[in-house]
């Protein structure tokens, strides 16, 4: 009898002690209660109103427009039928992967690198060169992207200073010339990014390796990038969601032209369900676009959390 009654006795603490916890876990999270209500008001009912819209036949005008009605995956049908989807998409990937996984991040890190190492004066005219260009509102920045690619623009002023033919960049060659732009509108923020990395990284180990006669690229690949891997990897996954959602700059520098040699998702979507009326057929495109960044997404978080668990 005695052993049953410490039994019961003990499995009844138990279950208080469980119970406090739970209660402790309520309590510590109920601060977190407002935030999650905003999240889910902000974030995820305009995600599920635009899953929802992707999957009806709205418009812009007409009947639909004010009544509009289920049709299932009718617009996904007709979108992965249309010969402008796959343009689109190749040009999104195209954009985003040298725009932004290649181009701010490795000359992010190499202005970073330069203004750690190299002179105070220097670095700081170029860091506010580059910052400059980050911190102007993205229409001006892309008309200033405009008027130095333009056919009378200053790229072709320069170059006649030196006997060369004009080129139509925005015309024969509109993807690089986006990219290009990108590039230069948004490196600024990869270079804050890695300049605040660079500066946790230990200088005694930097100078450890350059006493055992490591040189400056053998520092760089063994010692400083493994250091700030985890820097590099959240970076790259908020300037491909950044550069995925771009608009305004390829908007004013080509509208998706000529025809669709540099129309992206964003243009493609504003096009079909702004331009046309097709707002159903329009939302559908931004649903894509909304499960393309998901997955970069997951594979990047993915990464991280295996590096911070290694």
């Amino acid at each position: 009898m005695t052993a049953l009654a410490s039994t019961g006795a003990t499995g009844t603490d138990r279950g208080s002690r469980a119970k406090t916890r739970g209660l402790r876990s309520s309590a510590r999270a109920l601060p977190l209660l407002p935030a999650a209500i905003l999240l889910a008001i902000f974030l995820l009912g305009p995600i599920l109103v635009s899953l929802w819209g992707s999957l009806t036949n709205a418009t812009l005008s007409g009947s639909t427009a004010v009544a509009s009605e289920f049709i299932g995956f009718d617009n996904y049908t007709q979108l992965f039928k249309a010969p402008d989807f796959p343009v689109s998409v190749i040009n999104t990937i195209v954009f985003v992967f040298f725009s932004a996984v290649i181009g701010q991040n490795i000359l992010g890190l190499a202005l970073a690198l330069m203004m750690r190492s190299g002179n105070r004066i220097v670095a700081g005219v170029v860091g506010t060169i580059v910052v400059t260009a980050w911190v102007l509102p993205e229409i001006v920045a892309a008309f200033a992207a405009y008027a130095f690619f333009r056919d009378n623009g200053t790229l072709n002023a320069i170059l006649g200073v030196f006997g060369a033919e004009p080129v139509s960049w925005l015309f024969t060659m509109p993807v690089l010339m986006v990219i290009l732009a990108n590039i230069w509108r948004g490196t600024a923020f990869s270079m804050m990014v890695y300049s605040a990395a660079l500066a946790d990284v230990p200088p005694e180990i930097t100078e450890a390796a350059e006493v055992d006669g490591a040189g400056g690229i053998k520092r760089l690949f063994f010692i400083t990038i493994p250091m700030i891997r985890s820097t590099i990897g959240t970076n790259s996954m908020i300037v491909t969601l950044q550069t995925l959602s771009v608009f305004t700059l390829i908007f004013v520098m080509t509208g998706g032209g000529p025809g669709t040699a540099s129309t992206t998702l964003p243009i493609l979507a504003y096009q079909q369900g702004l331009k046309f009326g097709e707002l159903g057929y329009g939302t559908a495109i931004a649903t894509i676009m909304l499960l393309i960044g998901a997955i970069f997404s997951f594979f990047y978080v993915r990464a991280l959390r295996e590096e911070v668990s290694s």
